[in-house]
């Protein structure tokens, strides 16, 4: 195939317009108004609930907590539902979290006995960071509002019950939904759940399956949903599975076998969990996204029988634009790989017998594939590292995707591609494409046999490489193909994989730029009959350079803190009541104008004065630390009720009472302790199933966080060996160090933000309890007998 100077420029318009396509298909280009029938989804309607519900931080035991919680109910009963409060202790037995979540519940009759539709997303939002929980989950509680709203305004009866639940205390640990699976009765009522969620505030909302069986009916049942816009693919799942962290449909698999079906978008990751999670922040085309599934749920999921929706097989599935969704099962995995293969060796075959293709040639070009694969892999892994040296603010974003983050990936795409055409340029003067061509396919015919044998979930790589095939035949077969047929056989390989280039470092960071390089090479790989027959390759590689030099210098003048792009940092005070010792503390790595004002210009290292920290998401421990003046802050109360020994086992029991408001209680004991037996608010703590132990095979010293609403203290139940001799430590915390009397800290600049993930702008009091320091109190009261389910 030839191109001259203009259909080269024809072609790259074209291949650029559908790698356009490939992003700006993905979701709706535009939002529902005020003026949208009742009977529809309007996206300003929606908006109207989320002002009121993101106006201020609402996490589990804050004030404005109580507040959205009766707005919901009010809003819920002004659909004419019957709203009640499901409300009760329960620990996580995962992380070791306690708490008493309060959720919201209402039923919409159906005419049938079936299985029931459950709509679920959580209203609180994230602790210690000030979060205004607009996007998590405000746009999935909004979004099922004003969907169950046009339902209902349509006057259809549904087939299925509707079971709307409104979850408390996801952010802390999934504990809304674990009470209400182990203890609610609606339980057993429910056929599938479906979960709104978000991991950012922005770009197109992904659905992801969570089934302990085969996924074949459920991926069927949703293509039958028809939503205007799916992005979903089997890739998704396997992908949500590599983050930290599991949502409130985890629970319910995991719990009571009931599958989800989960929709959360991840992109504008730099808002995830902090005080930008707000109202204006939130995408209004990505919220019109959940509201668009919302409604095609409602449509289908009502009338289908809920009860048969498991099955063994599973299936393979993807969007492509205009066609939607495709899917196939899983035993065609390997009848496709196979023929791919025995066509790709009897097409090789072919050419050499016909003399398309020569053995030196397909050699040699296994040269500049593998020299862009690995060299481009190379500059994106090192190059990361070496900005992070460069700009380390960076670091202060714990989950590792910079407010420039797009431009990061811009920069490594567009270096790549500038490699590949000056790599490929050399290698093309005298090699003709189809014997360049060889090395790719092969490549991917290896990639997809390891995906079919680990990674099943993507298997559906195979299908562009099939295109590439089919390419390859009429490279061999033609003296010279349609370059328009090759350009129609290159679209599933650019729709399938230009979203991924991006999708991999926005959703796992900027650590994953190498995966962006690697993508876009195997990408350029698949299109090299188009672009090896380019005029000027030298041109566009030197166009590409100075894209990247212009996308990096870009993000070089972004790389700063401002109003819009606020540095994350973080100020505690800790207190030691045993040693009477107060420190100011930070989890930072670079000190700013403001944290510097308490720690200095030389604070020391965290790890040399305080041993225990509170466990975050990502591990993430104090830094520095420097000496403060002591403050009068009220310590708990802590009272010994109980002190027995029986057969060499030590018994006791502990009531802590916390003197301020607190927020937060975490326990720590030396883990090499040896706990028999351990209840928390009448919470057992699971035992190991070969040692009959509690808090088994600890790697750090944390015990359990007890998130404390509605001023409950805690009560500690604890068995030992007589002889044990280590104590028990407890970290009590509150979120208000900025309004505390004691201090007059003054708010954060507005080019700063408090930092997610970590306890922060709190004050932690620590102290010991040794029994054997302890006077016996005999206290009737237990605090198990006060929970309560309404």
């Amino acid at each position: 195939m030839k191109l001259t100077n203009s259909s080269t420029l024809y072609t790259f318009l074209i291949l650029s317009l559908l790698a356009y396509l490939s992003f700006r298909l993905l979701m709706p280009s535009e939002i529902s108004d005020l003026n949208t029938p009742e009977t529809e989804f309007s996206t300003e309607r929606a908006l109207t609930h989320l002002k009121v519900i993101s106006e201020k931080p609402h996490y589990i035991g804050s004030p404005a907590h109580q507040e959205v919680r009766e707005y919901l109910v009010s809003q819920l009963e002004l659909l004419g539902l019957e709203a009640h409060i499901q409300e009760g202790y329960t620990l996580n037995k995962k992380w070791n979290v306690l708490a008493k979540p309060k959720n919201i519940l209402a039923r919409i009759a159906g005419k049938e006995k079936g299985k029931a539709l459950m709509l679920l997303a959580h209203y609180d939002s994230a602790p210690h960071s000030k979060s205004y929980g607009a996007s998590d989950a405000g746009s999935g509680v909004v979004a099922i509002l004003e969907g169950v709203r046009a339902y209902l305004a349509s006057g259809q009866i549904p087939q299925n019950d509707i079971i709307i639940l409104f979850s408390d205390a996801e952010e802390i640990g999934l504990m809304g939904a674990k009470l209400f699976v182990e203890e609610h009765p609606w339980v057993s009522d429910i056929g599938v759940v479906v979960n709104f969620e978000a991991r950012g505030s922005g770009g197109p909302s992904n659905m992801i399956l969570e089934t302990n069986q085969g996924n074949a009916t459920l991926v069927r049942e949703f293509i039958k949903a028809n939503p205007s816009h799916p992005v979903a693919s089997s890739l998704m799942y396997s992908v949500y599975k590599m983050l930290p962290n599991d949502t409130d449909s985890t629970i319910f698999r995991e719990l009571a076998d009931i599958d989800s079906y989960f929709f959360a978008f991840i992109d504008d990751h730099y808002h995830y969990h902090t005080a930008a999670d707000t109202f204006e922040n939130l995408d209004r085309n990505t919220l019109e996204h959940q509201g668009s599934y919302v409604m095609a749920i409602l449509s289908h999921f009502t009338t289908i029988d809920l009860n048969n929706l498991k099955e063994e097989d599973d299936s393979v599935y993807f969007n492509v634009p205009f066609i939607k969704m495709v899917s196939y099962p899983f035993s065609w995995i390997i009848p496709m790989l196979l023929l791919s293969i025995i066509v790709f060796i009897s097409l090789i075959l072919y050419g050499i017998s016909n003399g398309k293709l020569q053995r030196k040639e397909i050699y040699k070009g296994f040269i500049p594939f593998f020299s862009t694969l690995v060299l481009s892999g190379l500059i994106a892994y090192f190059g990361w590292k070496l900005i992070l040296k460069v700009y380390p603010g960076y670091t202060e974003i714990l989950h590792g995707f910079t407010y420039n983050g797009h431009l990061y990936i811009a920069t490594f795409v567009a270096l790549t591609l500038a490699i590949c055409f000056r790599l490929y340029g050399s290698f093309n003067r005298k090699e003709r494409p189809v014997n360049l061509f060889i090395a790719p396919l092969f490549f991917w015919l290896i990639l997809c046999t390891l995906l079919a044998i680990y990674l099943q979930g993507a298997a559906y790589f195979i299908i562009p490489v099939i295109f590439g095939l089919f390419m390859l035949f009429l490279m061999i077969r033609l003296k010279e193909p349609s370059p328009l047929l090759m350009l129609i056989l290159s679209v599933p390989a650019i729709f399938i994989f230009v979203p991924l280039i991006q999708f991999f470092p926005v959703g796992l960071g900027l650590g994953m730029l190498v995966a962006s390089a690697v993508f876009t090479v195997l990408l350029f790989g698949l299109l090299i009959p188009i672009l090896a027959s380019f005029k000027k390759k030298k041109g566009f590689s030197y166009l590409f350079f100075l894209t990247a030099i212009g996308c990096f210098l870009s993000a070089h003048f972004t790389s700063d803190f401002n109003e819009e792009r606020q540095k994350p940092n973080s100020l505690v005070y800790f207190q030691d009541v045993d040693s009477q010792q107060s420190f100011w503390v930070t989890y930072d790595q670079t000190l700013d104008d403001w944290t510097q004002n308490y720690l200095g210009e030389e604070p020391l290292n965290a790890g040399d004065l305080i041993s225990n920290v509170a466990e975050s998401k990502y591990g993430t421990g104090f830094s520095f630390a420097v000496a403060s003046p002591e403050k009068e802050i009220p310590a708990p109360e802590i009272v010994l009720l109980q002190d027995t020994i029986h057969n060499e086992i030590r018994t006791v029991k502990v009531l802590i009472t916390p003197q301020r408001n607190v927020n937060r209680i975490a326990l720590f004991a030396d883990k090499e302790a040896v706990f028999k037996n351990f209840v928390v608010n009448g919470q057992s703590v699971p035992k190991h199933q070969s040692t009959g132990n509690a808090f088994e095979n600890r790697f750090t010293n944390t015990l359990l966080n007890f998130y404390v609403s509605d001023g409950d203290p805690l009560e500690l139940e604890y068995s030992v060996h007589a002889d044990s001799k280590y104590p028990l430590i407890i970290q009590e915390m509150s979120f208000d160090l900025l309004e505390h009397q004691q201090f007059t800290i003054p708010e954060r600049s507005k080019n700063k933000l408090p930092k997610p993930f970590i306890t922060n702008d709190a004050i932690i009091l620590q102290k010991t309890i040794d029994p054997d320091a302890m006077n016996l109190i005999i206290q009737p009261k237990n605090i198990s007998d006060t929970d309560e389910t309404d």
